[in-house]
């Protein structure tokens, strides 16, 4: 029998935490595209014309397939019948494929294409653009939450009995580099060159992730061959009424719920949270994401501690009850509205990135504590799916609230847009300049850009109210402006070069006369902040639940995860009699 242990490739330390490094690497790409589209929210809107409604219903669709066609279920089911290899791999290449699809929606669609549009249950309108982005992230999000139930069950399968909480501290802080990543240089990237190149660094990264995952089939099969000769009991085969004794576990439950409400206060919000930080504090835009970035910066370093604290110590449920209380405490705090400089922003998240390590740290361990490891895929799918309904639906209604609340911003951005564009058209008309049309959106983004991130970063005005803003005496005042500045300026030829010169022109005579009409173009967050509040409460109420059902239960959540060495030296005393 010890011989038969020694022979296991998960006994060697090196061959197991190897294993979950590369097999974490197929989620860094993942992690990082889950965050790379609504961290440009401000560039979609002035270079696509998306709306906030667009925005959420684009962040919502990454769960439309897993929940509405029960994708995460059948992921779960899959990965219990056919294993993590064949799981993982058709999973991770699914997030490459709805990447491609994303990134094809977002640059290449056909003209004709662009005007149409499509009516969805729940969602309303959308334009096709918007449509198509939103299905290439759903197909991603079947990918991505089937890679995440396997990874789960990978490293419980690699790690049971010995680091486990620990190594899926670690999963989650390489998989969090992703999105600390995204959040920090997606909208710079987006601001340099074009909204686009975030999507296109998603889809490189989505090939890095596959052929780690093919590399991580590769030392499974060795472990497999490495416990061929191991004694082991050998399991009930899977069946479907084992979804009945999962579901009708109340621990379970509560789990699976404050998961949905916890998650669900943490994911939306930084998929808002470069808009909320340049809105709300007046941050540059290029470094607005560097106060979000610090939420997932601190998990990587946090979880696993956290996870080591469990490992050893224990005490989960408490864990997860301190992580939502904290939770609770960030979100009122940003909702009160005088408390508005950014060093105040950069406080809250990271408290709340404390919370973050801490509730996850516990959450994912203690689920094999009342669930068999033969069930583990199919308990997480179940998880994953709760979770999902979440995704979906939250920043849905964010961007639905967000619009009802702000009703006049996105159409003041598209009137600087559109004056702009005229300002353009005029003066390329009027001096006979030929042009490559990509180059002329490209100036015309970049201007638009420039004055809707100058007056939201730089200007504390009262907006005028919208009903005594005179919209088109406004446009024709700004075209007028643009056009004596152009006059001005020596317009050589039509290349990117001297339309972008063109591009600045426009821009500081723009400025102005939006500044003095105190057009509205700032987002108000504070009814957003609220449904945040809202879900933290309910999490609290949760934690708490778990916490009693464990002690009515005994399911051991409040006791360590590694196998304690005086245990293990009797029991081999017993075996040896």
């Amino acid at each position: 029998m010890t011989e038969a242990i020694q022979k296991s490739l998960r006994e060697s330390p090196l061959a197991r935490w190897t294993a979950m490094f590369v097999v974490s690497m197929s989620m860094f790409g993942a992690y990082y595209f889950n965050y790379a589209g609504s961290s440009i929210k401000p560039v979609l809107e002035t270079a696509l014309g998306w709306t906030s409604n667009d925005i959420g219903a684009y962040t919502g669709s990454y769960g439309w397939f897993n929940v509405f066609f029960l994708m995460l279920i059948f992921s779960g089911l899959i990965l219990d019948k056919l294993g993590i290899r064949v799981t993982g791999l058709g999973a991770t290449a699914m997030m490459a494929i709805g990447t491609a699809l994303n990134y094809w929606a977002m640059t290449s669609m056909p003209a004709h294409m662009l005007s149409s549009h499509v009516t969805l249950p729940l969602v309303g309108e959308l334009p096709m653009q918007v449509f198509l982005s939103c299905l290439g992230f759903a197909i991603f999000g079947i990918g991505s939450e089937a890679t995440g139930i396997t990874l789960s069950k990978a490293i419980v399968k690699w790690f049971k009995g010995k680091e486990l909480a620990l190594a899926m501290g670690l999963q989650m802080s390489i998989a969090r580099l992703g999105t600390a990543l995204a959040l920090g240089i997606s909208l710079p990237l987006a601001i340099k060159y074009t909204y686009s190149t975030p999507i296109l660094l998603a889809f490189v990264l989505m090939l890095v992730g596959l052929v780690a995952f093919i590399t991580y089939i590769i030392m499974d099969i060795k472990l497999d061959k490495s416990e061929e000769n191991i004694e082991v009991e050998e399991e009930e085969p899977f069946r479907i009424k084992d979804i009945v004794s999962i579901v009708s576990n109340k621990a379970f439950w509560y789990i699976a719920i404050l998961c949905v409400l916890f998650y669900g206060a943490v994911f939306p919000f930084l998929y808002f949270a470069p808009d909320f930080v340049i809105n709300k504090y007046h941050v540059a835009p290029k470094l607005a994401g560097y106060i979000p970035m610090l939420l997932p910066a601190g998990t990587i370093i946090l979880t696993p501690l956290f996870g080591t604290i469990y490992d050893r110590k224990g005490k989960g449920a408490t864990i997860m009850i301190i992580g939502a209380v904290m939770l609770l405490l960030v979100h009122s705090f940003l909702a009160v509205p005088f408390l508005n400089h950014w060093i105040f922003a950069a406080v809250m998240v990271i408290i709340l990135g404390i919370a973050f390590s801490l509730v996850p740290s516990a959450m994912w361990p203690s689920v094999p504590k009342f669930i068999p490891e033969k069930k583990l895929g199919t308990a997480y799918a179940v998880i994953f799916y709760i979770q999902n309904i979440g995704l979906v639906v939250i920043p849905t209604l964010l961007g639905i609230v967000l619009t009802a609340s702000n009703p006049t911003v996105s159409p003041n951005k598209m009137l600087i847009k559109s004056s702009i564009e005229q300002s353009f058209q005029k003066t390329l008309a009027s001096n006979q300049i030929n042009y490559n049309p990509k180059d002329l959106k490209i100036a015309i983004d970049k201007a638009t850009g420039r004055v809707v991130d100058s007056i939201v970063q730089n200007t504390f005005y009262v907006p005028t109210p919208d009903k005594e803003v005179n919209k088109t005496a406004l446009e024709n005042k700004i075209i007028s402006n643009n056009l004596n500045a152009a006059d001005q300026f020596s317009l050589k030829d039509g290349s990117r070069a001297s339309l972008l010169e063109l591009a600045t022109v426009f821009t500081r005579s723009t400025y102005p006369i939006i500044n003095n009409e105190k057009l509205n173009i700032t987002y108000d967050y504070e009814n957003d902040i609220l449904i945040f509040v809202v879900l933290g409460i309910l999490s609290v109420i949760f934690g708490f639940l778990l916490k009693l059902e464990d002690k009515k239960k005994g399911y051991g959540l409040e006791l360590p995860n590694m196998e304690k060495k005086a245990e293990a030296v009797v029991e081999a005393e017993i075996e040896g009699e």
